[in-house]
């Protein structure tokens, strides 16, 4: 349910290819779910910045390690071949130094990841004061480890439209300032507050954009109802931030990069009393990237926000494959459309059903 954008000026049947790009901020799961979902993300990209929010969480190199090859046995031989899941720590007030350092040097570990405690799914575990893991932001500083954010407070008497800029003015701002080597992510950003701290910054900080906040504002959520399958955090905010996450990820700032933030949830978790938050983006997420990148003029930045910016961020290679997207007309009876429902199957009692962002909807670009 993506908002009005400007008319593509692209012909059916042009053809562009890129770089084979990155996702660098992903949910896998676990189990049943993950096996169902993994070969979405695989088939496009080469490498994936794997979130560590499980139950139990990611906070060893060797737990992180058993997920990785979890992750690559799902896929089978053929799609593991070709991709590469990024590992992540997730940081919290117990965990020790060396662990970091640990998993850093055996290649596990890319990046850790701050969720404030409370702040969204599975962070219960996560962290309450930022004092306290002092020793650890030190030593990240150090040897060069990515600190990713979900960027958000969790005090209830903050609106939860206003959380993404109260928690940059309060907490990222004096952690930039503690920190100043430290290269931080700031993930899934929503406000033009976060795009403009971003690309002001400097090099040492950086951005995910996801492709539903590329697309949708916070009408999305209760348009005909109340509409679950939009529901994420951190929230789709007002349109004006939306334009401005669009000027970010179409400007060829290297300080912006994809990240889809697909976070797949059966209809049970998202259709219950208290649904889960999370979009399930990652089989047409190049597609819909793409979709806005055309509608903005942008084409020619399209390979640098998604197969370019994010490696050098990490300093990590360029991949060296390609992927091809071809412009379908949305109107003629070939056109490719996204599936209302994906049936993936059945974990124990509970159906994997999953509905993909954009569904129902025949988007303008296709992967060939």
């Amino acid at each position: 349910m993506a908002q009005p954008g400007p008319t593509s000026l692209a012909l059916p049947g042009q053809q562009i290819c890129l770089r084979r790009p990155d996702d660098w901020h992903v949910h896998l799961r676990d189990g049943a779910l993950m096996q169902a979902v993994v070969a979405a993300t695989a088939r496009q990209f080469a490498r994936a910045i794997v979130m560590p929010n499980l139950t139990p969480p990611i906070t060893t190199a060797a737990a992180a390690a058993a997920y990785r090859q979890r992750i690559l046995a799902a896929l089978g031989p053929k799609l593991a071949a070709g991709f590469q899941p990024l590992m992540t720590a997730y940081l919290s007030d117990s965990l020790q130094p060396q662990e970091l350092i640990k998993g850093q040097a055996e290649a596990i570990f890319y990046a850790a990841k701050l969720y404030p405690a409370g702040a969204t799914t599975n962070s219960a575990a996560g962290v309450r004061d930022l004092a306290t893991i002092a020793p650890l932001l030190e030593t990240m500083e150090r040897i060069g480890l990515p600190l990713l954010v979900h960027g958000e407070v969790t005090d209830p008497a903050v609106d939860i439209f206003d959380r993404e800029a109260v928690f940059i003015e309060r907490q990222l701002l004096p952690l930039l300032a503690r920190h100043p080597g430290l290269k931080v992510v700031l993930e899934h950003i929503t406000t033009a507050e976060a795009a403009a701290c971003v690309a002001e910054a400097g090099p040492q900080l950086a951005a995910t954009i996801t492709p539903h906040h590329l697309h949708i504002n916070r009408n999305a959520l209760f348009a005909g109802g109340l509409r679950p399958d939009f529901y994420c955090l951190p929230v789709a905010k007002r349109e004006r931030h939306r334009l401005a996450l669009r000027a970010a990820a179409t400007s060829g700032d290297p300080s912006f990069f994809l990240g889809t933030d697909s976070a797949p949830h059966g209809r049970q978790a998202k259709e219950a009393a208290c649904g889960c938050a999370g979009i399930y983006n990652a089989p047409y997420a190049i597609e819909s990237y793409a979709a806005v990148f055309d509608q903005e003029g942008a084409l020619d930045k399209l390979e640098g926000f998604a197969s370019e910016h994010g490696p050098r961020f990490y300093g990590l290679p360029l991949n060296r494959g390609v992927l091809t997207l071809e412009r379908q007309d949305p109107q003629s009876e070939q056109a490719v459309t996204v599936p209302l429902r994906l049936e993936l199957g059945q974990a124990g009692d509970e159906s994997l059903a999953l509905v993909p962002f954009h569904a129902g909807e025949a988007l303008p670009w296709r992967l060939r």
